[in-house]
């Protein structure tokens, strides 16, 4: 013990010391819910010893402690548990994100349970099962086109709703990207309020470091981050492998908007050149997505993934390079195969209302020549309206392009078909068809009869032969052909077996991560129990340095009055 006044010191020392560990507990105490917080602990270190006689060869080393001080209040973090909590919570909001989307395309084309659309496909077959009992039945016509009104308006409904999800997804990325920057300009914000802070080495700015690490806690479920602190409490960040935030500053992310889908594009304004048209984007939504390449991170990514970069279309289920494009989008590939299934049988039911045949040689009058490969009318096989009049009208029709273009040729007329090209008002395509008006206002003009003015019953039975054909396929890669019926069952099927699978992984993401996060909560988190207990052990020190310093202090005061 120290001697005289001194050992006022070593009682002094005790009682703040005492004091500093109830403040430092109370503090986590009354943070117990406080989002983000994590619990401060105390270690204490003995204070400076004073030596009263050096060690010789006869006696050992005469010291008197002077006390006890706080050693430190250490900020109680695991870095490992952090850094693989974030990237599971980034894996999992990914996963997440994608069951999310294909649920609500899933749920989309399940309207009712299906009834309303399937059921618009169903009676289409039931409608052209009466006509082939009497194709020149005016009752029969009218629920034809009754029922091709019908599966034009649900399919277009349909293909719209995906297109305002698609916008609503849009409207999700840009307010994720605004997160994302004001996130990493905080972030950068409080890295320099830290490094002000803990320049002298004295004081830990722990409440600012909680604060950042929540955030990127945060920052990790909206992409893949990686990132490291320096020797001076200065944290830089890289999002997507690209430098996100340095000493420097905050690299700000952009949205490039398309002027056809206003779909926004994420890109780093900093690494691309604008004014020659190049941008760098910050997600890659066509690399092969997978855990083995540590790319299927991010809400962000996942949106992006989902919305697409444009609008299905049938032309992309036909070709392998074209479904590329579409194959992990959902609702880019949800929106191709409505139009698939559309086009194909818009197209097929009028193929046979108005059959074509193909030029083997050219035929000209040497003013005039239709070259051979052309489509035109096959006027020998194909069906008449009442009125007997050519070229028989389609039941769908263009809005913006006639069937045929009527050519004369050595006195004869012959009629081209107007081939679907790249121009969007020559295709067969949602919002471009329309059934036949001209027959809605008289529908004795429909086909009915072959030329020499028989009732058309062959015409009838291929129509509704289309249902029994299967020669659909949802994706280049389906080996096994469809007929209309199931195209669209099959679309439901895989829809579910997308869902499943990112629901399971969704499901096992979500408990790894709450595992480590539970891990990490036994190191940062603050328990009430544990703190109450410190709680007393501190006030018991408190009370015995007091009471220690009470009797120093009557110990002198009886020396000083017996002198």
């Amino acid at each position: 013990m120290a001697n005289g006044f001194g050992s006022f010191y070593v009682g002094t020392s005790g009682l703040q010391s005492a004091q500093n560990a109830l403040n430092v507990t109370a503090n986590n105490i009354s943070n117990v819910d406080t989002t983000g917080y994590v619990r401060e602990q105390v270690r204490f270190s003995d204070k400076h010893y004073l030596t009263l006689q050096n060690e010789t060869a006869k006696t050992l080393v005469q010291q008197s402690g002077i006390g006890v001080s706080i050693g430190d209040v250490v900020h109680a973090r695991d870095v490992f548990l952090d850094k693989a909590f974030r990237q599971e919570a980034g894996r999992e909001s990914f996963y997440a994100t994608m069951y999310e989307s294909v649920s609500y395309v899933e749920d989309m084309f399940q309207e009712l349970n299906g009834e309303e659309f399937k059921n618009s496909i169903s009676d289409m077959y039931t409608a052209f099962q009466e006509l082939a009992k009497d194709p020149a039945d005016s009752v029969n016509q009218n629920l034809i086109l009754q029922k091709s009104e019908l599966f034009v308006s649900r399919c277009f409904s349909l293909y719209q709703d995906l297109q305002s999800y698609q916008s609503n997804l849009n409207d999700q990325i840009k307010a994720d990207i605004d997160s994302i920057n004001e996130m990493g300009n905080r972030i950068y914000d409080l890295n320099l309020q830290i490094q002000k802070i803990e320049a002298a080495g004295i004081e830990t700015a722990m409440t600012l470091r909680d604060e950042r690490d929540y955030l990127l806690d945060e920052l990790a479920t909206y992409a893949n981050i990686t990132y490291y602190e320096d020797n001076t409490g200065f944290v830089n960040v890289s999002l997507e492998g690209e430098e996100f935030i340095d000493e420097n500053r905050c690299y700000n992310i952009a949205l490039q908007m398309d002027n056809g889908t206003s779909f926004y594009t994420p890109y780093w304004p900093h690494l691309s050149d604008t004014k020659k048209g190049n941008y760098t984007e910050v997600f890659d939504i066509h690399a092969d997505i997978s855990s083995e390449f540590n790319n299927d991170i991010g809400s962000v990514k996942a949106k992006l993934i989902s919305r697409g970069d444009g609008y299905g279309e049938y032309s992309q289920l036909e070709t392998e390079e074209g479904y590329r494009q579409v194959e992990s989008c959902t609702v880019m590939e949800a929106e191709a195969q409505i139009s698939y299934l559309f086009h194909s049988l818009v197209t097929q039911v009028n193929d046979i209302f108005c059959p074509n045949t193909t030029l083997e040689s050219d035929i000209s009058d040497g003013t005039t020549t239709i070259p051979a490969g052309t489509k035109i009318l096959d006027t020998d096989n194909c069906f008449y309206g009442e009125d007997g009049e050519l070229p028989p009208r389609e039941i769908f029709t263009r809005l913006g392009t006639e069937r045929y273009t009527a050519v004369e040729v050595g006195g004869e007329t012959y009629y081209v078909y107007n081939e679907e090209t790249d121009l969007p008002s020559s295709k067969y395509t949602l919002g471009n068809v329309a059934v036949n008006e001209e027959m809605c206002h008289q529908v004795t003009l429909m086909p009915a009869y072959t030329k020499n003015g028989a009732v058309a019953y062959d015409m009838a039975s291929k129509l509704t032969g289309l249902w029994e054909a299967t020669e659909l396929r949802i994706n280049p890669d389906d080996q096994f052909p469809c007929n209309f019926s199931s195209f669209y069952d099959k679309m439901i099927t895989k829809l579910g077996i997308e869902g499943s699978s990112y629901r399971t992984s969704s499901e096992t993401l979500s408990d790894t991560a709450a595992s480590l996060d539970n891990q990490r909560q036994q190191v940062l988190g603050v328990s009430s129990d544990e703190e109450l207990t410190h709680m007393v052990k501190f006030q018991a020190a408190y009370n015995a340095a007091s009471r220690y310093i009470t009797v120093i202090s009557e110990m002198t005061e009886l020396i000083v009055s017996l002198i």
